[in-house]
C-alpha cells in the first residue's frame, strides 16, 4: 500500500457532526458515546468506540458552541508512516446566525473550526499540512428537509492544497412519534488540490450516505442507531493495520443533554 494512501485514509476527519441544542436561549451541555465515531462517512476512532460532549449557547438568532471527541486517526497516520505524534482529540468551535426566509423556510449561516491539539508536530515530519481546519457553511431548510454546503477556508484535514474544499449534504428528519425519529441523508465531499495527482493517486472524493434511527426517552436522554457508508475506495481510507475506515456499517450512540 503506498503511504500517501494511507494518509489519505486518516487524513479526512465524518459520522456525527455536533448535534446543536439551540431551542432555548442560554446554556445548554451534552454528553455521550458512539461505538464508532463516522464523520463524513469516515471512521475517526479506527472502527472503535469515542467518548464526546459539548456546550451551546443561544441568545435568539445567535449561536456559539463546542465540542470535543476522543479520536485516533491522527496517530494512526503517524504510526502507518513510520513517525511519531500523539493527538488524542478533536476540539471543535463553530458559530453561527440563524433566521426564516419566508414561512417555512429558515437558513443558518456560521463557521466551525476543527482543533487537534499537537497534530501538527504529528503530520509535519511525514509531509503533511496542519490538521487543523477551519469552514464556513450555510443552510437552508423547508420543513424536514436540508441542504447544506460547507466549504474549506484552509487545507482540509491535513491535506496539502486543498482549500475551497467543498462538502454538499442533503438530509430530512422525519417526526415518527412517541420519541422516534429517521433521519436520511446523503453528501458529497469533494476534494481540491493536486496533492492526490503528485502522488500518483485517484480522487479522494467521494459519496457519504447514512440513515439514523433516533429515540428520545425524555429527561435528556437519548439514542440513536445508524447504517453508514460511502463510495471511498479502500486504498485510500485504511487504518494502519489495512481496516476500511469507510466500510458500511452500524454506529450506536447515546447522549444525554442538560
Amino acid at each position: 500500500m503506498k503511504k500517501s494512501a494511507l494518509l489519505f485514509a486518516a487524513g479526512l476527519a465524518a459520522g456525527v457532526l455536533p448535534t446543536l441544542a439551540l431551542a432555548d436561549d442560554g446554556l445548554a451541555y451534552n454528553i455521550g458515546a458512539v461505538s464508532d465515531y463516522r464523520y463524513r462517512g469516515i471512521s475517526q476512532s479506527k472502527l472503535e468506540p469515542a467518548l464526546q460532549g459539548g456546550i451551546d449557547w443561544t441568545k435568539g438568532p445567535f449561536y456559539l458552541g463546542t465540542w470535543a471527541s476522543t479520536i485516533k486517526w491522527i496517530d494512526d497516520a503517524a504510526k502507518a508512516a513510520g513517525s511519531s505524534g500523539h493527538a488524542g482529540a478533536e476540539w471543535d468551535l463553530y458559530g453561527g446566525y440563524r433566521g426564516e426566509i419566508v414561512k417555512d423556510v429558515t437558513y443558518d449561516v456560521g463557521a466551525l473550526a476543527y482543533v487537534y491539539i499537537d497534530g501538527r508536530n504529528a503530520f509535519h515530519p511525514i509531509g503533511l499540512a496542519d490538521p487543523d481546519t477551519g469552514e464556513f457553511y450555510g443552510s437552508v431548510s423547508y420543513g424536514v428537509y436540508t441542504a447544506k454546503l460547507s466549504v474549506s477556508a484552509t487545507n482540509l484535514f491535513g491535506i496539502p492544497n486543498s482549500k475551497g474544499s467543498q462538502y454538499y449534504d442533503f438530509s430530512a428528519t422525519y417526526d415518527l412519534g412517541d420519541g422516534y425519529s429517521l433521519a436520511p441523508d446523503l453528501a458529497y465531499q469533494n476534494i481540491t488540490g493536486h496533492f492526490y495527482q503528485d502522488q500518483g493517486l485517484r480522487d479522494p472524493s467521494y459519496v457519504e450516505y447514512s440513515l439514523t434511527a433516533g429515540k428520545d426517552f425524555g429527561k435528556g436522554i437519548s439514542a440513536s442507531l445508524a447504517f453508514v457508508g460511502t463510495s471511498a475506495h479502500k486504498e485510500d481510507y485504511q487504518t494502519s493495520n489495512g481496516k476500511f475506515t469507510g466500510r458500511n456499517g452500524a454506529v450506536v450512540g447515546i447522549k444525554y443533554t442538560f
